[in-house]
């Protein structure tokens, strides 16, 4: 496309346009960035003549599809469960698999606050985006729990912060920890904590099956752990009875091959009730065990 040579075009074309490039569904959700009109607004304006200023728009975010840039990074957003997130190059983009991963944290620490008093504090290690502990902050009762955001990234937590303003009330009982895995938490929450989530790195450096697109634009220090995918696995695992409150939970994302290695981890930790869930896709997805109550 070319905003300059196009004249007047209505939103209608250019999304019929776009999506003989793209898709229908990915095209209406780049004429809907463009345009700044999103769902039932945009229905209403596709009649309408596009600006030169949103056809330039639209051709620039075709041009970084093009060059391989994920549809996430391209649109600067994408949604995870009830949130819509900001994403760009500094954090991860969420996926259905950890939206699984949320359902299991936020069920257990509704059954930790029916089995005793009101938990203190759950936390989310290297939160990226923030997907996971927003989630727990907008979908829980609103008081229930301290949520701790961390991330050893700078710039990860800078998006963290961007969205957790995104929540409105539900995003005043949220902190942020710049840090190394438990690190970034303070002193006080060490033994108090109802529940530790974490969706770490854990694909092997030379993982040959690693998507193209992931490897070339997505961090790499949130995708690769060591010759085995494990490194950081092993850390959240391993601190996890030292920061949990008795009859707390720790809730991971692991890699699809990594329940036996996960299992073992979690055990020789001193974690009980381990038990590894699959995702939708029917893989090894989501490991969880417990603090003895």
């Amino acid at each position: 496309m070319n905003a300059s040579a196009r004249g007047q075009i209505i939103w209608r074309q250019l999304w019929n346009e776009t999506a003989a490039l793209t898709g229908r569904a990915e095209a209406r959700w780049l004429c809907e960035e463009a345009s700044g009109c999103f769902g039932e607004e945009f229905v209403e304006v596709l009649d309408a003549p596009a600006s030169e200023r949103a056809v330039a728009h639209l051709d620039a975010m075709l041009a970084r599809l093009r060059a391989g840039e994920p549809l996430q990074y391209v649109l600067g957003r994408w949604s995870f469960r009830r949130l819509d997130l900001l994403v760009d190059q500094r954090v991860l983009i969420p996926r259905p698999e950890t939206e699984l991963v949320a359902e299991h944290a936020i069920a257990l620490v509704r059954q930790v606050a029916a089995e005793r008093a009101r938990p203190r504090a759950v936390a989310d290690l290297g939160t990226g985006s923030g997907a996971l502990g927003l989630s727990l902050a907008a979908e829980l009762p609103r008081g229930l729990v301290e949520v701790w955001l961390t991330d050893n990234s700078a710039d990860a937590l800078d998006v963290a912060r961007a969205n957790a303003a995104g929540l409105g009330m539900a995003g005043e009982c949220v902190r942020f920890g710049h840090g190394s895995w438990y690190a970034a938490l303070p002193a006080a929450l060490r033994g108090e904590l109802a529940l530790v989530v974490s969706n770490p790195p854990y694909i092997a450096r030379d993982d040959a099956q690693v998507a193209a697109n992931v490897r070339d634009w997505e961090p790499h220090a949130a995708l690769f752990a060591g010759d085995d995918g494990l490194a950081d696995v092993r850390v959240v695992v391993a601190g996890a009875t030292e920061w949990l409150a008795p009859g707390g939970w720790l809730v991971i994302e692991i890699g699809a091959g990594q329940r036996a290695a996960a299992t073992e981890l979690m055990t020789a930790a001193g974690l009980t009730q381990v038990d590894v869930f699959r995702d939708l896709a029917g893989l090894d997805r989501i490991a969880v065990g417990r603090r003895v109550p």
